[in-house]
């Protein structure tokens, strides 16, 4: 789901009005905004959000944590295998917990293979355009 604050004279351009529910928020003099608790309960908002600045508008989207992305993914996988009730709960943990270790290795591995390729970087543009 996302969130869009535009302004008045650009609500006509993005969709029809009855799409909308507007609402006006105040800006503190940080620069800072509040989140109606209808909108921030109803869109999912946690600890973060992603701005995206278009053609005059700011987009709010809700991010969904790595953590909820891999146990989606994770259950989906688990439920396939047909696990259910306490064993599926049990599995889940199980999995869960090797995540984070996997994820890790994973960015030292890529980190490895960045250093690797730049220590033996060639640029081949010269041989390619006869420079």
């Amino acid at each position: 789901m996302v969130t869009k604050i535009v302004p008045n004279n650009e609500l006509k351009k993005v969709a029809k009005p009855e799409q909308f529910e507007k609402s006006r928020i105040k800006i503190s003099s940080k620069r800072q905004i509040t989140i109606p608790s209808k909108y921030y309960e109803a869109l999912g908002f946690d600890k973060e959000i992603e701005c995206i600045k278009s053609n005059g508008m700011l987009i709010l989207i809700p991010v969904k944590s790595d953590e909820s992305y891999f146990a989606e993914e994770i259950l989906k996988d688990l439920i396939n295998q047909g696990y259910s009730g306490e064993k599926l709960l049990d599995e889940f943990k199980k999995m869960s917990r090797k995540v984070k270790p996997a994820v890790e290795k994973l960015i030292e591995e890529a980190d490895k293979i960045a250093e690797s390729a730049s220590v033996y970087y060639a640029d081949k543009t010269d041989d390619i355009f006869g420079d």
